[in-house]
């Protein structure tokens, strides 16, 4: 009953969590639509008057509401995580209780496997198997790090695959830690011409793509900014 319980719960914040990277991508569209403000660019004109071709307050709004946003989508995501970890250990528990007491393998403990089967096809949470029945399930969560904010039209990383709002679960050998701005700069100086697998989320659902960095009319290798969740 725990783990049905755990389970709906999580199921829920799966939902929770993709109806918020469906809101937070809506406000990243309008803010970076041509001609507009961005998501981090400045209010005033060159003579310090508030910009007269923008709504001033719905952009301070809109930037209040993405940064609360995210705030959640990472508390969330974290929960998400307890959880499934909550989920991994009552099935290794009772498959050690089944087969002391009962002498059964690891076929008996199927109602807690299902649990975990259908919490990761309601999100982006992969349970991969090893052929034989008597390994143990490795339940991997996918935790995004970085937010694509800005990308150039014609960049590399726009024409590798990368769209604005992306969420970075992997660049390369960067995941999450610390300093991840430098080692995900580092990172495209070091593979300069060479392809880098990335793993994203996008409104939920995972994707994996290569971005080769490369020099273009542009700044940067890649033509994109990441911005840190």
């Amino acid at each position: 009953m725990v783990a049905t319980n755990l389970k709906g719960e999580t199921m829920n914040l799966m939902k929770k969590r993709t109806a918020m990277e469906a809101e937070m991508n809506a406000i990243i569209d309008r803010l970076c639509q041509p001609g507009g403000p961005g998501l981090s660019g400045n209010l005033l004109d060159s003579e310090g008057f508030p910009r007269s071709d923008l709504d001033i307050p719905a952009v301070r709004a809109e930037r209040r509401c993405l940064a609360e946003l995210q705030s959640d989508h990472k508390e969330i995501t974290e929960k998400i995580n307890e959880n499934i970890q909550v989920l991994h250990s009552a099935r290794l528990a009772l498959r050690s209780l089944s087969v002391k007491e009962s002498g059964l393998d690891e076929g008996s403990d199927n109602q807690t496997t299902v649990t975990l089967n259908d919490v990761a096809s309601a999100s982006s949470i992969n349970v991969p198997r090893d052929s034989s029945d008597t390994k143990d399930v490795d339940v991997k969560i996918s935790i995004p790090f970085a937010m694509v904010d800005e990308i150039a039209d014609v960049s590399p990383a726009a024409e590798d695959g990368l769209q604005l709002g992306d969420q970075i679960v992997k660049f390369g050998n960067v995941e999450a830690g610390d300093n991840l701005l430098q080692r995900l700069a580092s990172e495209a100086q070091s593979n300069n011409g060479l392809a880098i697998p990335v793993v994203l989320m996008r409104q939920g659902t995972v994707l994996n793509i290569t971005v080769t960095p490369r020099t273009w009319q542009g700044r940067g290798l890649l033509g994109c900014h990441f911005r840190m969740l």
